[in-house]
């Protein structure tokens, strides 16, 4: 009778994934920051960036909302992405109080020049896995998409 390759219990996988995951991003953004001429951005400022550039115009409580962060969080970030010359901040004409944003074209060149950085890298380490690996990386990605899905599935708890 022949076995399969043995599976961790449930939690020990999830455990591993959790690092495993953890780690790889923790060295592509240590490997694609090497040569960077431009002050990093924080993480939450990307994060804010990707959602402005998803939904131009969008309101400042709205991108709260969105990212789970209290207003005045995200009022810092906009600030400071203003201040960098990422984004783009007008008077909403429906209601004068309020800012809509929009990103920038140096917010749009540098977001997409971490993302060239980021594929020709993780495509040159896929690249040298050698082929089972790289069929079972693919064979992954259904598995990984439904994880990502399961998380925005979640119901989003009360950031107050």
């Amino acid at each position: 009778m022949e076995t399969g390759p043995a599976h961790p219990p449930d939690g020990a996988l999830a455990d591993e994934f959790s690092a495993l995951l953890t780690g790889i991003q923790r060295m592509l953004r240590r490997r694609l920051r090497q040569g960077l001429d431009q002050p990093r951005l924080r993480g939450a400022q990307v994060e804010l960036l990707h959602l402005v550039m998803d939904t131009p115009g969008l309101r400042v409580s709205a991108a709260a909302e969105e990212l789970c962060l209290a207003g005045n969080s995200v009022s810092t970030l906009v600030n400071q992405l203003v201040a960098q010359g990422m984004l783009r901040r007008e008077v909403d004409p429906a209601d004068r109080r309020a800012a809509l944003l929009y990103a920038t074209e140096a917010a749009h060149q540098r977001i997409e020049a971490w993302r060239e950085r980021r594929r020709a890298l993780t495509g040159e380490l896929v690249a040298g896995l050698p082929g089972p690996e790289r069929a079972a990386l693919a064979a992954a990605l259904p598995a990984l998409r439904s994880l990502t899905q399961g998380l925005r599935d979640l119901p989003e708890e009360d950031p107050r």
